[in-house]
């Protein structure tokens, strides 16, 4: 996997979830024919569950087991299985220790988008992230919805689920230097995110508000 290139002032303050070795494995796994073509890939497989680790609410790793893996993994026995659900638990228990730490999840790809965004590892990874957003959609928004959404857009836009919705998301995608720039930014926005639903809430907004979070897009993230 190829770590960040971000600055060392950067860098100082981000750590790997897992190590190398690791992300080789669920890479290798998640690429297999054990797992369902629509699985999430390895990129999609870390943001979704970083995101679950950010999340105002729990999701029982039975649903987050079977939305991942798009359903159950024709595992070869029960070692394999209890090793590969203890990496992906394991990584989801590092961004969470992380996060209580003030520290920033290290992503496993190069945040420079060179050309296409869509396929691109922060594409995937994004995409991966706002699929564990879809599931609880009115958690993530309810309370603090303009701060969310300000903070959800890099997020939003890089995923290209949005696209063909809102024509500014798609601007933003389709610029490489804006979508590196947004990409630079994903693990501050992953800590702001994880503060901002653990800070204690203030004032709220009039009870009727229109809504802006995301609508659910095309699932993307598959690895095959």
């Amino acid at each position: 996997m190829n770590s960040p290139s971000s600055s060392d002032a950067q860098d100082a303050h981000q750590i790997p979830l897992v190590d190398d070795e690791v992300l080789e494995i669920l890479d290798d796994f998640l690429e297999s024919d054990q797992v369902d073509p629509e699985a999430l890939d390895l990129y999609g497989a870390h943001g979704f569950l970083v995101a679950l680790a950010i999340a105002p609410t729990k999701t029982d790793p039975g649903t987050w087991i079977s939305i991942l893996f798009n359903g159950e993994p024709e595992f070869k026995d029960d070692a394999t299985r209890d090793e590969i659900l203890g990496y992906l638990e394991q990584l989801h228990n590092n961004a969470v220790q992380a996060f209580e730490r003030g520290l920033l999840p290290e992503l496993p790809f190069d945040p420079e988008v060179e050309d296409e965004l869509m396929e691109s590892p922060v594409c995937l990874w994004c995409a991966g992230f706002m699929e564990a957003v879809f599931l609880d959609e009115n958690a993530w928004f309810g309370t603090r919805e303009e701060q969310a959404a300000q903070l959800l857009l890099p997020f939003m836009a890089l995923s290209c689920l949005f696209s063909d919705e809102d024509p500014d998301l798609e601007a933003l995608a389709n610029s490489p230097k804006k979508a590196t720039e947004m990409a630079n930014q994903l693990p501050e926005l992953c800590l702001d995110l994880y503060l901002l639903y653990r800070a204690p809430e203030e004032k709220k907004g009039p009870p009727n508000a229109k809504k802006s979070g995301p609508r659910k897009g095309t699932r993307r993230g598959g690895n095959r």
